[in-house]
């Protein structure tokens, strides 16, 4: 859904993170101090499509609806499809998620702000009758606070691909499982981790009346890149959990739980605590689902950030 998952304080920069935090040990590394950044989030589905019939040419005039009145049955049905699947991140349906990650309160006082903005096209791709190849990017543009030299690096951050083989068999329980990848693409050295890596992300949803909920996962590990950096090995979860209502709102919480199991004891972790709301709604014909979310870390690392505010607008395109 969400995913929409936008993605968080690790000694490198960490895939697939919304936001991130220093380690107290790296400040006295010659390296400039290294930043997570990217989100895992919620993504799509299809909706279905209301068909309006002309009437005979005869027939006396009907008075215009009046706009007060709840909409027809079958059009607040596809309302509520096309909510699930926004919520859905190995849905049937292209996206493309715009999700902001700002994160308050960073440093040893607690006063320096890190901005990131995910872009997460999602795109699924029918391989049969039976499987679907659902394909989730994560490109990461950073601004990040420099502590050692004061003010502001802003950069790209590293691509994250993941794709996830979906069955495409209809049903309350979808489910997928694939490969992730994170490629060195930062433009500056604090803005990614210098290192290529991989490993296996699942994911899981249930939709159960105005419920929708699960969880992704993933793990990667380096294997190439520059020597000079730290190797990486960091692990993501993201539980999420929605409730919809009339009129496309809905509540909702996804928080990104990461670890990063190369730091030091006790900086390991970030474990965010929070929710929001959302709306799904039209711009003409075009569908957009819209989010604001607050967490609180719990759990992070030495310098991490105490909050995030996470805004996301997804544009929706039912094939």
């Amino acid at each position: 859904m969400t995913t929409d998952i936008a993605i968080s304080d690790l000694p490198e920069i960490q895939p697939q993170m919304s936001g991130a935090n220093p380690r107290a040990d790296d400040l006295a590394s010659s390296d400039p101090i290294p930043w997570a950044t990217s989100t895992a989030a919620a993504d799509l589905e299809r909706a279905a499509v209301v068909s309006a019939q002309a009437w005979p040419l005869a027939q006396a005039p009907t008075p215009d609806p009046d706009p007060s009145a709840d909409p027809p049955q079958d059009e607040a049905a596809a309302m509520a499809d096309l909510a699930a699947a926004a919520q859905n991140p190995i849905a049937n349906l292209i996206s493309l998620p715009f999700q902001n990650n700002t994160n308050f309160g960073m440093g040893p006082n607690n006063d320096r702000t890190q901005n990131v903005l995910n872009i997460q096209p999602v795109v699924p791709i029918s391989l049969n009758d039976d499987w679907l190849l659902v394909t989730r990017t994560i490109l990461p543009f950073v601004a990040q606070p420099d502590l050692l030299n004061g003010g502001t690096v802003w950069g790209l951050g590293d691509l994250n691909p993941s794709f996830f083989f979906v069955p495409a068999a209809p049903g309350n329980l979808t489910w997928g499982i694939g490969p992730t990848l994170v490629l060195p693409t930062a433009t500056n050295r604090q803005t990614g981790t210098g290192k290529w890596s991989a490993g296996p992300a699942g994911v899981a949803v249930v939709n159960s009346g105005p419920w929708v909920y699960g969880g992704l996962m993933s793990q990667v590990w380096s294997f190439a890149g520059d020597g000079s950096r730290p190797d990486i090995s960091q692990f993501l979860m993201q539980p999420f959990a929605t409730r919809n209502f009339a009129d496309g709102w809905y509540v909702t919480s996804s928080p990104i739980i990461t670890a990063n199991w190369n730091a030091a004891s006790g900086n390991q972790w970030t474990i965010p605590i929070g929710g929001g709301g959302g709306r799904l709604f039209n711009i003409g014909t075009q569908p957009i689902n819209a989010s604001l979310q607050v967490f609180w870390n719990a759990v992070r690392p030495s310098f991490g950030a105490d909050f995030t505010l996470r805004a996301q607008v997804q544009m929706l395109f039912p094939r």
